[in-house]
């Protein structure tokens, strides 16, 4: 006898919802990883190389799968932050500098996503960009404080899926596939420019913000479902919880990645066949979208900015909340309501509003999405080392340290990352 219809799509209905329901922090991050400052990166780097830097979004998958991994392990077996976990493997100055790097980088990313977000509004409607950076710094600020994070996230990937137009333009415009395959394996360029733009991209990839998030949300997971504990309390739910934040995590950095390697491919067979090599303006950037949306380009692209920056911002100030606070031995999260973490909220706020200062500081929007980027590949290196140590430490992680294979992988994006921030000192002194 043959099951009926309607009970077999009820069955895929729920295995579909199940697999869902196993996506989370990962996901979430993967989502915000492709903010307007990675938009405008992965965006000048294919109008100014064409498919030249594509073969650093092959490279990056693994490593910001292993980093990730390894920051989501460290929250999910010791029920900790990332931040706590550091003051537990180094001096206290030491991760209070680590935090200031950290807390630097968040606040010109801020600024930098804020300033974005305005010139994508002025590109649809004009207006004082000012005005509108405060307005959007406002709003972002309010909805942290007073919006469960969850719902509201789960509204704004709705809006960050405008990205897929980009995908949409490699199916009406001639791409060179076979060019594009050999950008993906083989760098061609490793002049000063294409070296500050190699950072650019694994800084904006592989930021240091996700980091701290992606632990700290493994974190709140816990304290959300009260029958769930910290790993070195329940050793025997560890392959159920790591195949979870394997999937999570690789499923969550596939999708930024794609939507990164579209954006630089999309831009290389428009803007840069069109000889815009250098993108100052929103208006060019969005001219990448034309192909697609003809005349709403501008407004694809303004949704893009807009809905990514406010699904990033948040990401961003909270991450530095809750590298400050668990340095402190504050408390808070964002499963308290604000009356219950008033330090944690008044922090979120102040690196939100923060932001707005770099807009004041007259610098082009695009270019300081772009600069942004460069800062957090540079920032990225000390706090990855930090994070390794703290992977790697029995004391901390009692039987579940980083395995062989995630230790060699998590070491060598460590390296990476490493080699090019050197490089780029290197270039920058000669």
């Amino acid at each position: 006898m043959t099951a009926h219809p309607t009970a077999h799509s009820k069955d895929i209905k729920t295995r579909f919802v199940q697999a869902a329901d196993s996506l989370g922090p990962g996901l979430v991050t993967g989502a915000a990883d492709d903010d307007p400052s990675g938009i405008a990166t992965y965006s000048q780097a294919g109008a100014q190389f064409g498919y030249g830097l594509l073969w650093t979004m092959v490279l990056t998958y693994p490593l910001m799968c292993a980093i990730q991994l390894i920051s989501a392990h460290i929250g999910r077996v010791t029920g900790a932050g990332l931040a706590r976990n550091l003051t537990q493997a180094f001096p206290r100055w030491l991760v209070v500098g680590l935090v200031g790097i950290l807390l630097l980088a968040n606040v010109i990313n801020i600024g930098a996503d804020l300033a974005a977000m305005a010139a994508a509004v002025e590109l649809l409607i004009g207006g004082p960009t000012h005005v509108m950076t405060i307005a959007f710094a406002v709003i972002v600020a309010g909805l942290q404080v007073f919006v469960p994070y969850r719902p509201y996230a789960r509204v704004l990937k709705w809006l960050t899926l405008s990205l897929f137009a980009y995908v949409g333009v490699l199916l009406v415009v001639h791409t060179d596939w076979s060019g594009a395959l050999r950008g993906m394996v083989w760098p061609t360029r490793m002049d000063q420019a294409a070296i500050t733009t190699i950072v650019a991209v694994l800084g904006t990839t592989i930021s240091p913000y996700l980091f701290f998030w992606q632990s700290a949300q493994e974190v709140e997971e816990l304290d959300n479902h009260p029958g769930q504990h910290r790993l070195l309390d329940a050793p025997r739910a560890a392959p159920k919880q790591f195949r979870r934040m394997r999937l999570d995590t690789f499923v969550g950095m596939a999708f930024s990645n794609l939507v990164a390697l579209a954006i630089m491919i999309a831009t290389a067979d428009t803007l840069h066949l069109q000889g815009i090599t250098q993108i100052d303006t929103a208006a060019q950037a969005a001219e990448a979208l034309r192909p697609v949306a003809g005349s709403l380009a501008f407004l694809l692209f303004a949704i893009g900015i807009i809905g990514t920056g406010l699904l990033a911002i948040p990401v961003l100030a909270g991450s530095a909340a809750f590298a400050i606070t668990d340095t402190a031995g504050w408390g808070g999260g964002l499963q308290y309501a604000p009356s219950r973490a008033k330090r944690f909220y008044a922090i979120i706020v102040i690196a939100t509003l923060a932001g707005v200062l770099i807009d004041w500081t007259n610098t082009n929007p695009i270019k300081a999405l772009y600069w942004s980027a460069v800062l957090n590949g540079v920032a990225a290196v000390p706090l990855m080392v930090a994070t390794m140590v703290v992977a790697t430490r029995p004391a901390i992680m009692g039987k579940f340290t980083a395995s062989p294979m995630l230790r060699t992988a998590g070491w060598a994006a460590t390296a990476v990352m490493t080699a090019a921030s050197l490089f780029f000192f290197y270039t920058l002194l000669t």
